[in-house]
């Protein structure tokens, strides 16, 4: 059975709500609470939740079987704090709860891809066109978008890769803008799992009323009168 890490030590100061985002409300309940559900569902049952230091989460009680530590000066400190907590498990899966509208079908099919490599990451296929530029925003060269792919969470990991991975110095975590090139880094294996742009990262106030659209249509409706 896999352990589950995540990553809620962010401050939210793009958010601009006055707390760290994790307990930002969406919904009328903490942005947290919602990727928590969705592990529940997806039956995974041991769960590490790395959280800011100081009194932040004093309104925010942990569920039942969720252990708490204190989170890392950057986002992959925070992951390998939440690491070195969690119980033994052949396979970790990393989620940020900054990603709200995570399903439990998110987490099934990057932990089964675990099956043919150390990592696995849900990605959605990027649609835009993508041209690359110089420092002076003259473009150099127009990407190839078939072979692109915006990377989210969760990400899952065979542990003793993610430890491997995870075991630098602290300027190269503050680096890392995911836990999955720092595996690539560490000459590991990755692969994509699709997903779609649904699984979006909150980090504004735009972002947050689109998770709550996002989120209406998934709730059940009230019976009509």
């Amino acid at each position: 059975m896999a352990v589950a890490l995540v990553v809620a030590a962010g401050s939210g100061e793009r958010l601009e709500a006055g707390r760290p985002k994790a307990f930002v409300a969406l919904a009328g309940r903490p942005l947290l609470d919602w990727s928590l559900d969705a592990l529940r569902a997806a039956e995974v049952q041991d769960v590490v939740v790395a959280v800011p230091r100081g009194p932040h989460t004093a309104p925010w009680a942990a569920p039942p079987g969720v252990l708490v530590v204190p989170g890392g000066a950057t986002r992959s400190a925070s992951v390998r704090a939440a690491l070195a907590a969690a119980p033994w498990s052949e396979e970790v899966v990393v989620h940020d709860a900054a990603r709200p509208l995570v399903t439990p079908e998110h987490f099934i099919a990057t932990l089964g891809a675990l099956a043919l490599a150390d990592c696995a990451v849900a990605a959605a296929p990027v649609t835009d066109t993508i041209k690359e530029a110089d420092v002076h925003g003259v473009v150099t060269a127009t990407l190839d978008r078939s072979r692109l792919w915006a990377i989210q969470t969760p990400q899952a990991f065979r542990r003793g890769a993610l430890e491997r991975a995870l075991d630098v110095d602290d300027a190269v975590l503050a680096a890392a803008t995911d836990d999955a090139w720092l595996v690539e880094r560490a000459g590991g294996s990755v692969r994509v799992v699709e997903s779609t742009p649904a699984n979006i990262k909150v980090t504004t106030r735009h972002d947050l009323r689109v998770a709550e659209t996002l989120l209406a249509d998934r709730l059940p409706r009230p019976p009509a009168a």
